[in-house]
């Protein structure tokens, strides 16, 4: 199971918020491209970077930082969220280097446009679901929608994308714990992997986790639990080795 350090990017530096508010934003270090390498050197096989003030603009926002990690981590796979909305971005960050890119916001409010991007960069379409009860989060999960997480899984599936990102935003940046019964309920019901985001804290998180790898779950995605020093991230890919 891969253990992925997130670096979210806010003004160009990497930041932690809590439930997705920007209001609420903790700066971590002015230095993003040095954080990127620390994790790589921790045993880090891949890095989510997150545009946060793409994510709430619509467009990128930090695109000058994530080509400057990607330069600086030659050797770990990057995945890229945030105000991807358009074809020409994401082909800018695959010409880039990046090797996923993350669709959220405009995968639910225009779902056509999934099975467009998944048809014309396979491989390379991850499918970020944010959601609260079940029910998906948009724009930076400042609106909740009407659709289903895991009818909207099945629908991405078909399309052909990559992954799915599942992130319980009621968990995130809380560090209360993984929602493990429904990130297995999704990985369940679809046959793509899912990478699981939202709430780990410590190791006891990623031992749950490994309980349903079995099921679909590919990886997690951590952060503030890193910043604050409650999991270390070499011993945490160290027992995500482990299953």
């Amino acid at each position: 199971m891969l253990l992925i350090p997130a670096i979210d990017l806010k003004d160009g530096k990497c930041v932690r918020l809590r439930q997705g508010r920007m209001e609420d934003d903790t700066v971590f270090s002015e230095d993003p491209v040095a954080m990127a390498r620390r994790w790589v050197s921790e045993g880090a096989k891949r890095l989510h970077l997150v545009d946060l003030d793409g994510a709430f603009a619509g467009v990128p926002r930090n695109r000058e930082v994530i080509h400057a990690i990607r330069e600086g981590c030659p050797d770990v796979q990057i995945q890229v969220g945030g105000g991807i909305r358009d074809e020409d971005t994401i082909q800018g960050y695959l010409d880039a280097g990046v090797d996923f890119v993350i669709i959220g916001t405009k995968a639910v409010s225009a779902p056509h446009f999934v099975s467009d991007v998944a048809a014309e960069f396979p491989n390379h379409i991850i499918i970020g679901l944010d959601a609260r009860d079940g029910k998906v989060a948009i724009d930076g999960w400042s609106k909740l929608s009407h659709h289903d997480v895991i009818d909207l899984a099945q629908k991405f599936e078909d399309d052909g994308v990559e992954a799915i990102i599942y992130t319980d935003i009621s968990r995130d940046g809380m560090m209360e714990g993984i929602n493990i019964e429904a990130t297995a309920r999704l990985a369940r019901s679809i046959r793509i992997p899912v990478i699981a985001s939202g709430g780990i804290t410590n190791l006891e998180d990623i031992r749950q986790l490994g309980g349903i790898v079995a099921d679909g779950v590919m990886g997690a995605i951590t952060g503030r639990a890193l910043y604050e020093g409650t999991l270390s991230f070499a011993e945490g890919q160290k027992l995500a080795d482990t299953f």
